[in-house]
């Protein structure tokens, strides 16, 4: 199947900057989009960023921001190492929550894609 494996999350002060990285491996054909969920305590798990496959090597495709985090977070990708970043500026204590990386994926031998989620990484940001 899919495996992804998330890194980058910590305890940063509010209005600092954190890096979240997430790479997916295994029997892939194909993956569609990639991006960041987020669930904060006693809420919803809710998306902040996706980016789907268009467009060239490490650039282009189609993104998508939660309106909260617009202009303050940047989803990136690197195609040919299945990795999708996400550059999260100007944290704020709201932005606390586990950050969960989704891939929408192609398995070999498949002709469906679904989704596979990361284990998630913390994400604290102090007042």
């Amino acid at each position: 199947q899919v495996q992804l494996v998330e890194s980058g999350g910590g305890l940063v002060q509010s209005g600092g900057s954190l890096r979240l990285s997430c790479a997916a491996s295994g029997n892939i054909f194909k993956i569609n989009a990639m991006g960041w969920y987020r669930q904060a305590p006693g809420k919803q798990r809710e998306l902040v960023a996706t980016v789907t496959s268009g467009g060239t090597i490490t650039s282009g495709g189609s993104t998508t921001y939660a309106g909260s985090v617009k202009g303050r977070f940047t989803i990136s990708r690197d195609t040919p190492k299945n990795t999708v970043y996400l550059q999260m500026n100007s944290l704020e204590p709201e932005d606390t929550a586990v950050y969960y990386c989704n891939a929408k994926a192609v398995v070999r031998g498949t002709w469906t894609s679904s989704d596979y989620w990361g284990q998630g990484t913390q994400v604290t940001v102090s007042s």
